[in-house]
């Protein structure tokens, strides 16, 4: 494997800007050091003048993209959808899978492992995250009805076993029948506990996040709000999720699900350090077309993709992002965040909220060596994965 030494680059850090250059040896950051430091001859130089450095972009909610959906019956799924976004700066997915029936998922979790063993892909895999499918059918958003259930205690057992670990994030409604047994099963197995497609109410998000909920899944898209009932005002998810200091949230920041108003509502009540981009892609992710499918091709549901993001037939609701990470940082900072705080958004905040404990989403001795390099309007220049260059662009 090559050694490469950047330099020339404005580094980005959690809380600011640097002037150091990068060493990557075995595909590891060996060293962030001074520009006069002499190495090796070894090291291929690579001029980053004028461009920023960060850590590869992190998306722990991410159904698809270049055409595929992490559910479908493809051997080349997994390294179509991660080559797609890997262009654009994503260099660690945590694969996404809709509410199905329990055979599809227990499929979709055999191609999750099948893909551990390509070493194309091995390195960008942060494990499994299910969306569903224990939600409210009244939030169910794109979700197929037919496919939302109550908690089954012995279909997630059964589901998790068969993960041998991977399932490391489940979004699910906390006021379904059977939520709290399921919360101390996640709990007892290390698995994130967010709140999606939800109808709960404002005291059952406390009781939740009592119970180890600690994240919210895409904030505004598919949760309560405030209602009236008998004349009274009722608060519901989105309020719990402000109220909540200690609650971590993420932001399908496109420009459409969250339009730049709203981002930066949220990031001004919203503690930058509980925020992660998302970007909660589905197969459209990454190409030029109009009508593609939300799901997996055995279940698909036809969608059409307009004004930068997919939609329902009808156009009566979003149907999921077409996003991508650069897309997303970009939206960020046209609406006034630091550059330094977008990217910490979509580098250290995912890892540190789903409890990762790996070496990756900063620029530290000792790390992955996966790195972007991008100019000031985002436009990705250079990708490392493990220490490989995988995107080069003029």
């Amino acid at each position: 494997m090559l050694k490469y030494r950047l330099h020339g680059g404005i580094l980005i850090s959690e809380d600011g800007y640097d002037n150091k250059d990068v060493l990557i040896s075995d595909g590891k950051i060996e060293a962030v050091t001074a520009s006069d430091v002499a190495v090796s001859e070894d090291y291929v130089s690579v001029d980053c003048t004028g461009n920023y450095i960060s850590a590869g972009f992190v998306d722990i909610h991410q159904h698809g993209g270049g055409g595929n959906d992490y559910m479908d019956d493809d051997a080349d799924a997994y390294f179509n959808i991660i080559s797609a976004h890997m262009a654009h700066g994503t260099t660690s997915v945590m694969p996404t899978f809709l509410s199905a029936d329990k055979k599809s998922i227990l499929t979709a979790i055999k191609r999750y492992q099948n893909a551990k063993n390509d070493p194309r892909i091995n390195p960008s895999l942060l494990g499994i995250h299910i969306e569903g499918p224990y939600i409210s059918a009244s939030q169910a958003g794109a979700q197929k009805p037919e496919h939302i259930r109550k908690f089954d205690e012995s279909e997630y057992t059964e589901i998790y076993a068969a993960s041998n670990g991977d399932i490391k994030r489940w979004s699910v409604a906390p006021e379904i029948e059977g939520a709290e047994k399921f919360a101390e099963f996640a709990r007892e197995n290390g698995i994130t506990l967010s709140i999606a497609h939800s109808n709960a109410d404002f005291d059952s998000v406390i009781s939740a996040y009592e119970l180890g909920f600690r994240h919210i899944t895409h904030l505004y898209s598919c949760m309560s709000t405030i209602i009236r009932r008998g004349g009274f005002r009722v608060p519901g998810v989105l309020e719990a999720a402000y109220y909540i200091d200690g609650m971590n949230v993420e932001i399908i920041a496109d420009g459409c699900h969250i339009p730049a108003a709203l981002l930066s509502y949220v990031t001004k009540f919203k503690n930058c350090d509980r925020i992660a981009l998302i970007s909660d892609s589905m197969r459209a992710a990454g190409q030029n077309v109009t009508k593609s499918y939300l799901g997996s091709m055995n279940d698909p549901l036809p969608v059409i993709i307009e004004d930068g993001v997919a939609k329902l037939e009808d156009r009566s609701a979003f149907a999921g992002s077409i996003a991508t990470a650069d897309r997303l940082i970009r939206n960020m900072v046209n609406v006034g965040v630091p550059l330094y705080s977008a990217v910490k958004m979509m580098t250290v905040n995912p890892i540190r909220m789903m409890g990762l404990d790996i070496k990756k989403g900063a620029l530290l001795e000792g790390y992955d060596a996966d790195i972007c390099v991008f100019d000031k309007d985002i436009n990705i220049k250079k990708v490392f994965c493990k220490g490989k260059l995988t995107v080069e662009n003029n």
